[in-house]
């Protein structure tokens, strides 16, 4: 009896004194959680650099089309040919990847964030629903997509703006990357970073919604239809195809304006609200021709970027479970 009471005196003492260590089924579950948070951030990044790098001279062209004015090229898909074909003669081939560096930087950072951030809401979202492990329902699976978008938006928009200013500057302007940091501080202000803030945001919103939502849409239509939890990857890539299609045209007007206020300091025009911005593109230019300008390359450009993009990441996300799988099993 008195063993026992001591024994208890001195797990209380224990208790009182020392922080006794977590449950290990708590450590497993942080650790498991840990990881998955990693494994989003390097197949996310991975899948953006893929995608991007693919598309970088349609993106390049996009471009330069969107900060144009009226009295451009019209955008259709023979003068967006004959601008690829005329930047090739005059710069070199690797020209039409100019900007690319900065388009890593950018995008490396942003899409590890998305994928990401966008499996955390999910999860979170599910845990709050009560679907934790399956597909959320309509509304939370539009929510996830949109504020992973805004998420990584928020963060990396600086280095969307340099993208954009490289991409429609001559060489001598701009060297490399800091040098356009370094310049737009000194000569228009650090505000001119987040010129095109709000249309951006006001864009990704549904474009990352819409592209989530039916890029994860379409992947349970077809486990409840072909009773396969894993797509193959020419369907993956099909799927985020439809997704990039119908996202990007939904938000392209605003992306639209986003590129004019964001290159509106080399272009010769000064642009203030969005409002202000997409009526004068309007007045200028009309609806079609203004805020779709460059679309019919966004049908060729986007579908595939985003299918890439989409399906890379799921492959990813195979391969690392496999590979920790195969080390557990190798201890």
């Amino acid at each position: 009896m008195d063993v026992g009471m001591g024994n208890a005196e001195h797990q209380g003492a224990l208790t009182k004194g020392e922080v006794l260590p977590r449950p290990a089924s708590s450590q497993s579950e942080g650790f498991k959680q840990g990881r998955s948070v990693l494994n989003s951030l390097l197949s996310g990044a991975f899948a953006g650099a893929v995608a991007k790098t693919a598309v970088a001279p349609l993106d390049r062209t996009k471009i330069i089309f969107q900060g144009k004015n009226k009295n451009s090229c019209k955008p259709s898909l023979t003068d967006l040919q004959m601008l690829i074909y005329r930047t090739y003669l005059k710069d070199g081939f690797f020209s039409l990847w100019r900007g690319n560096s900065a388009t890593m930087v950018r995008v490396i950072p942003y899409a590890a964030i998305q994928f990401c951030a966008h499996e955390q809401y999910k999860r979170i979202l599910g845990q709050y629903y009560g679907f934790q492990g399956k597909a959320l329902p309509p509304v939370p699976r539009l929510l996830a997509g949109s504020l992973a978008g805004t998420t990584a938006a928020m963060i990396t928009y600086p280095l969307d703006m340099v993208r954009a200013r490289m991409a429609v500057t001559p060489k001598e302007m701009y060297s490399n990357i800091l040098h356009v940091f370094v310049r737009i501080s000194r000569e228009e202000g650090l505000q001119t970073l987040y010129r095109g803030f709000t249309p951006t945001i006001l864009g990704v919103m549904p474009y990352a919604g819409l592209s989530f939502f039916t890029y994860e849409t379409l992947k349970k239509i077809h486990t409840e239809h072909t009773g396969r939890s894993h797509p193959f990857s020419y369907e993956r890539l099909a799927f985020g195809a439809c997704a990039g299609l119908i996202g990007q045209s939904a938000s392209y007007p605003l992306d639209v304006v986003r590129r004019r206020m964001q290159t509106a300091g080399v272009t010769g025009h000064t642009y203030g609200s969005i409002l202000g911005t997409m009526r004068e593109i309007v007045m200028e230019e009309g609806v079609i021709r203004g805020l779709y300008k460059g679309l019919s390359m966004n049908w060729v450009k986007g579908p595939i970027a985003v299918g890439i993009s989409f399906m890379t990441f799921d492959l990813m996300q195979i391969l690392l479970r496999k590979l920790q799988q195969f080390g557990h099993s190798a201890r």
